[in-house]
Order: structure tokens, then sequence, then C-alpha cells
């Protein structure tokens, strides 16, 4: 008897009387594929319907591990929209090689459901055929007499002025405050809109915040009736990571489209990266931090305060040369100075992104720590025409740490509750410098990169340290 992933969440918040998700499978299957039992009851609940036809839940959260097959739940909904309910539908993802991805996946399901591509927009296409852009990073589908769906990579500002019925959040732990300021409004003007996120539980290395917030929320109870939620998620880390039977909790295409072997090779990348990237582990804050989940909230502002108009960065390359983190500070007007995670990339996708940062003149200083990589961007700065970085000494890195703590605890630091930067702040204890009792900080834990909150206290001591001006209301960094 071959054995199979539990098909049921192993959290949700969902339940519902009707649904039209049947149309979706229906859909489907007439590209010649069919949906996994845990997909179509997925679809099931996406597709849930109030009695008066609008959907249930107008935002919905699907959380699980990678590879077990969330596209095709994407595709089957995707399907219905375009075919079925003439919906304008957008997908977007955090890489454009994802986006393409799903672009392929569903002109391939089109085509095999006997679809004909047209190799121009017409406003009379012959029945069951379709209009495809194949332009990467721009693919387009319109289907004849049907919807027509998007393929987008996110950005801060991409989906201002558009509007659509659908919206896909894939990789939605990468889907930041600033991307959901641009796209949540797109939505609003239809009669019928609904948004999916669906992704992984965030690593230490990811941007976003919304999804993190999501899931907050719902197990919380703080979550709108209209917010469905569902995840196949172990509640504590496990140094069981052999433990076959969790692998077919947590996994509800394990056995089908996943294999055992395939998960047995993932165990070698290390136990809290299985925990998080198989298992679905949601990680929760320590409480023997240095620096406390309640001292860091309470530096929280609901808005950002009146704004010094001088930028100051803190670089850090971390300790093992994997990541390369950034963090932006601004002093205030009450005398406070506002810190902000930028973000924290694997140093083999380069250092371009923090150049990028540069171009503004607003950008008084920077501060660039970590021999792995420090000399490279300096080189790099002072090439492209920026001012020379400072290299902290050991005797600056001990000072800024001390600073940065103590202005925690006075309450002269001020932030907009970033998870990935609380994250490590509050999982984070001192190391020792040098011999007079000086230090710095390290994670508590091996899923958070303690250079995202390196950057952040060098970023903190360039602005503690300059003299004042006059605050302005700008802050578009």
């Amino acid at each position: 008897m071959v054995r199979l992933g539990r098909k049921t969440p192993t959290f949700t918040n969902v339940t519902y009387t009707t649904t039209k998700g049947q149309d979706a499978i229906d859909t489907y299957v007439e590209s010649g594929q069919h949906l996994e039992e845990w997909q179509a009851i997925q679809i099931n609940a996406i597709m849930a319907t109030e009695p008066d036809g609008l959907w249930k839940y107008m935002k919905y959260g699907l959380c699980v591990s990678r590879r077990n097959g969330k596209g095709e739940i994407l595709a089957a909904r995707e399907m219905d929209g375009i075919i079925n309910r003439k919906e304008k539908v957008c997908h977007t993802a955090h890489r454009t090689t994802t986006s393409h991805d799903a672009f392929n996946r569903l002109y391939n399901l089109l085509k095999n459901a006997g679809y004909e591509e047209h190799s121009k927009k017409k406003k009379d296409m012959p029945k069951k055929s379709f209009y495809a852009s194949k332009q990467y990073g721009l693919e387009h589908i319109e289907i004849s007499g049907g919807g027509i769906i998007d393929f987008r990579t996110r950005t801060n500002n991409g989906g201002l002025g558009e509007g659509f019925d659908l919206l896909i959040i894939d990789e939605a732990q990468e889907y930041t405050g600033k991307q959901e300021s641009a796209l949540a409004y797109t939505v609003s003007a239809s009669d019928n809109p609904q948004i999916i996120l669906t992704g992984t539980p965030p690593t230490a290395v990811s941007g976003g915040e919304v999804f993190q917030n999501l899931h907050n929320d719902v197990h919380r109870s703080k979550a709108p009736a209209e917010v469905g939620w569902a995840e196949w998620s172990i509640d504590k880390q496990t140094s069981d990571v052999m433990n076959v039977d969790l692998w077919y909790k947590y996994n509800p295409s394990l056995g089908t489209i996943l294999k055992e072997r395939n998960v047995r090779a993932e165990t070698s990348t290390g136990e809290v990266d299985f925990n998080i990237q198989r298992l679905g582990l949601w990680l929760s804050y320590s409480q023997k931090s240095e620096i406390s989940a309640a001292e860091w909230d309470a530096l929280k502002v609901d808005k950002v305060p009146l704004l010094d108009k001088r930028y100051y960065i803190g670089v850090k390359f971390g300790k093992d040369g994997a990541n390369v983190a950034a963090s932006i500070a601004m002093k205030t007007d009450d005398g406070r100075v506002f810190v902000e995670g930028l973000d924290c990339i694997p140093v083999r996708q380069g250092v371009g992104w923090v150049l990028e940062y540069l171009h503004n003149p607003k950008v008084e200083s920077v501060a660039v720590d970590g021999a792995s990589g420090q000399r490279i961007l300096g080189d790099l700065m002072v090439g492209q025409g920026y001012k020379a970085p400072i290299f902290p000494k050991v005797a600056d890195v001990i000072s800024s740490s001390a600073m940065f703590e103590q202005a925690v605890v006075n309450k002269a630091i001020a932030h907009c509750g970033q998870p990935s930067l609380r994250n490590v702040v509050t999982n984070c204890e001192r190391r020792a410098i040098g011999s007079n009792g000086g230090y710095g900080f390290r994670s508590l834990n091996d899923a958070y990169d303690i250079a995202i909150m390196d950057s952040a206290v060098l970023a903190y001591w360039l602005a503690a340290t300059a003299p004042d001006v006059i605050p302005t209301q700008s802050i578009d960094y």
C-alpha cells in the first residue's frame, strides 16, 4: 500500500457550505491533468461562496512546503477565472523566473485543453482560442470571449493605476508592505474581488512581512471574517529530521508528486532550514534575547515621525560570507533615530542592489563592515563616483553596539515593526570583542542572520553621532 501525505491542513480557519470550486476542477481536468485530493480541497475552500454568490474569502492565505504543488492550485483558479468568469487576473511573484514559470504552466494547460493559440489579439477570436504575449517579464494571455491574465514581478509601485478581479501573490513570504500598498487597491473596483497569497514560512533572508503578519493575525483570531487561511506546519522545531511520520504529516503531496528519497536528501541542509522549508515551521521569538520582544516592540511607531533630510546607511557582510545586509537610519525631530532594514540578500546575487540605494543624494554617509566584501563594495562605490564608505574599526563596532543597546533601553530608537528586523533583534545575545569587555551581537537562532541587525546598528551609529539639522517631511527612501 502506497503511503500518502496528510490531505487536510494542520491548521485552518476555513468553514463553508457552498463553493464554486468544482467549476475550476472540471475546467482543469479538460487539460488532461488532475488535481491531487488536497489541491481539490483547497480550491473548494478558496472558491467558497456566500449566499449571494460572492467569494466568502476575499483574501486567502495558503502555506505549504516547497514542491508540493501549490502552483497547480493557482493555475486551476486562474483557468476558471479567465475561462468561466471572464475575470481580469494578475499573477505576481518575487522573481521573474517564477512568474514566467507560472505563465508557461497556464499556457500549456490551455493548449492541452484544446485552446488554439492566435498570433494577434482580435475582438472576434474563434471560440476556444487565446492570444499570448510571451515577452519575458511581461507575459499576457487573453481568452476568446473570456478574461485576461498578466504575469508580473512585484515592485514597490507596480500595479498602480491598474484594476483586477483576482490578484495572485506567489512567493508570499517575500511580499512587503510597500508592495502591498501598491497592489492591494488594484482589486478595489471589482464587483467580486479576491487576493490569494501562497508561500512558505519566511526564512532569515526573506524580505516580506505581509505573510508573517497575516499568519499571526489568523492564529491570534484577529483576522477579519473575509480572510481564509490554511497551512501544513509543525508547531515547534524538532531535531528529529529523519522522522518520516513528520514528513508525511506536513507534506500533502508526499507519496505522489514528492518522493521520500528527495526529502531524505534535503535533511543535509541543516536542522533549522529543514524545519522551515520542509516541515513548515513558523519561528517564534526567543525569551533569552539580550533585547526582549517587549523592549523592541515598545519602540514601534504607527506613523513615521518627522525625519531629518539626511540618510545614513549601514552595510554588513555576514561572518560566513553568505549574505550581505543593509539598513537605513534617520534622525527624528524629537531626538530619536528611526531605523529600518533594507534587505538581506545572498552575496552570490551581487551587491548592485546596495548601490541602487546610494543614488539618492540624501545619503550622507555609509558604513561597511565585514572582511568578506567591504573592500569590494568600497572600490565599487568610489569607482562609480560615490563618497568613500567608512570602514568601522573594532573600537567603532564596540561603541556602536553599546550605543544601540543603550538607545533601546532609553527609547531613543524608533522603527515600524519590520518582522525581518524584529526576528533578529529579539533573538540576539552579546558576543565578546577584544579583551576589555567590548561586545557585539550574535544570533540565538541559526535561522536568523545577525547581519541585518549589525547593519542597523551601524546605520544607527552614523545617524546618532551626526550633527543635528532641521527635519523635513520627506521620507521617500
